[in-house]
């Protein structure tokens, strides 16, 4: 029988719970509506609702049935990581940057070699995207790199 590394078994649970943290103490610097516009319930409550149930289920997870890690990372989950990190810097800069960059870097990653899903995945899913938003449901995303050249 293999040794269970227990370093690893908390890794994928806690690195879950630190992100929906860090995702949850950044709604909290939402505005507010005003009484008089609320209908329904404020812009961060939602977003806040998903963190929290997201921290409850990875906790739960961890508790009761905890990951069977009976070998080490692989690099490939290593670079995966990396990949978020890289997502986070240039979503800095552009979010649809980053989204598309990430996209694409892990399509590649995992195996991808064809060039043309490489160029659909990185480039015409992050612009669908912010078309869906924009024109659909109206959502104007954060001032970057490229949404300045749309916004103007």
């Amino acid at each position: 029988m293999r040794r269970t590394h227990r370093f690893e078994q908390w890794l994928v649970p806690l690195l879950i719970i630190c992100f929906c943290v860090a995702a949850f103490a950044i709604t909290t610097t939402f505005e507010q509506m005003p009484p008089i516009l609320k209908r329904g319930i404020q812009p961060s409550d939602f977003p806040q609702l998903v963190a929290g149930l997201i921290i409850l289920l990875s906790a739960l997870m961890a508790w009761r049935d905890p990951i069977g890690v009976t070998d080490r990372i692989e690099r490939t989950t290593w670079a995966t990581l990396g990949f978020m990190a890289l997502f986070v810097a240039v979503a800095a800069i552009d979010l649809f940057l980053g989204l598309g960059v990430f996209a694409a870097g892990l399509s590649a990653l995992w195996g991808e070699r064809r060039v043309r899903n490489l160029a659909l995945v990185g480039v015409a899913v992050p612009f669908a995207v912010f078309l869906l938003f924009d024109f659909v449901f109206e959502i104007r995303f954060p001032r970057g790199l490229l949404t300045n050249l749309w916004y103007g």
